[in-house]
């Protein structure tokens, strides 16, 4: 029989959230972001959980394949565009929307021999300093995309620093808004942080992503809580042994944990070759049983411990949840110094997946 950890993902859950975010920006249509295998979801479980979105946002070109195989109609942005030019044959033949950033896409697109026009996204630099045009080429971007027969229908793209900040747009805006004189265009801005808590940057289309999957854009859980979103994902394991330490005992590598006093603990079939943080200190919460109780010790590749003392009743064989409907797993994350999107992203591939 196989070690008692799995994940599960929840259909429901996936199609609530978002429902959240079009009632968060009902005027604009919606980009769900797939990127990551769906945030270490799964795209080929949960794209159909997310079938009302109006299209999905992708990075890959095959998982952006696997979707038109599997029957999806509507559009697919490619959020970080083409990597070489012969990649736009295919984003021809699948008729994928794709960023634009860099003046050498430009060339490639106006030397490519295309059956049709393609739609793309001119991204903007809206001062976060990874990808896009500074706001001061802008204009002369947009006159050389639109003078191409090969370009079709043109979207301004920006993406934000600091979204989570209620202030945090203020600048960035000015700065498009400026960039933007007189382009009279469509517009897409906002990622799941302005989906939630900027409408003045929901334009045509918003790009939730990490809100589709229940967790909070800051990383606090308490941002989100009145929002209605669910977990989609959650990890559980069951305690496989039990260890009485009396005072003084230590706990694991480095004995990061002695008891100070006579106390059960349960030892967990989890570890960070499951995707469970290595990082994460004694602390960090954990539900046994439905109890809230914390780890002790450090993490070791296949096992962690687990305190026992609000829970006298587990033993082997009880329920451990390490995130999910009890525990948030930015919880977890933070405790761990992370973020929530790394830990959905880190599920390891030898961790069963159901889907309910």
């Amino acid at each position: 029989m196989s070690r008692p950890v799995f994940a599960t993902i929840d259909q429901q859950a996936l199609r609530h959230n978002l429902s959240v975010a079009r009632q968060a920006a009902p005027g604009s249509r919606i980009w769900s972001v797939v990127k990551a295998n769906a945030y270490g979801h799964g795209i080929a479980r949960v794209w159909q959980s997310l079938s009302a979105t109006d299209g999905f946002a992708l990075l890959n070109m095959e998982e952006a394949i696997l979707l038109r195989d599997a029957g999806w109609q509507k559009p697919i942005l490619l959020l970080e565009g083409f990597f070489h030019a012969e990649d736009l044959d295919l984003i021809d033949r699948y008729r994928l929307t794709t960023s634009v950033h860099s003046s050498w896409q430009i060339q490639a697109i106006a030397n490519a021999s295309l059956s049709a026009p393609i739609d793309i996204y001119v991204k903007v630099n809206s001062g976060m300093n990874r990808l896009g045009f500074r706001p001061e080429q802008l204009h002369n971007v947009w006159q050389k995309l639109r003078a191409l027969p090969n370009v079709g229908d043109m979207t301004l793209m920006a993406h934000f620093a600091d979204a989570e900040n209620p202030q945090g747009l203020v600048e960035p805006l000015q700065r498009i808004e400026h960039a933007a004189e007189g382009l009279a265009v469509p517009r897409s801005l906002s990622n799941s942080a302005c989906t939630l808590w900027h409408p003045e940057a929901h334009y045509d289309w918003v790009r939730p992503g990490i809100i589709l999957y229940g967790a909070s854009p800051s990383g606090e859980w308490q941002d989100i809580a009145e929002t209605g979103l669910k977990p989609v994902m959650t990890l559980q394991s069951e305690i496989i042994g039990v260890q009485q330490l009396q005072p003084g005992d230590g706990v694991g590598y480095g004995y990061r944990y002695r008891a100070s006093q006579p106390q059960r603990i349960g030892v967990v079939a989890c570890g960070y070759a499951d995707g469970y943080p290595r990082h994460a200190p004694s602390g960090t919460p954990v539900a046994v049983d439905g109890i809230l109780t914390q780890v002790v010790g450090a993490v070791s590749m296949d096992m962690i411990t687990v305190d026992l003392t609000p829970c006298p009743d587990a033993g082997i064989g009880s329920t451990v949840e390490l995130w999910g409907n009890q525990v948030k797993i930015d919880q977890v994350a933070k405790a761990a110094g992370t973020v929530g999107y790394e830990l959905m992203c880190a599920l390891a591939p030898r961790v069963p997946v159901k889907v309910i």
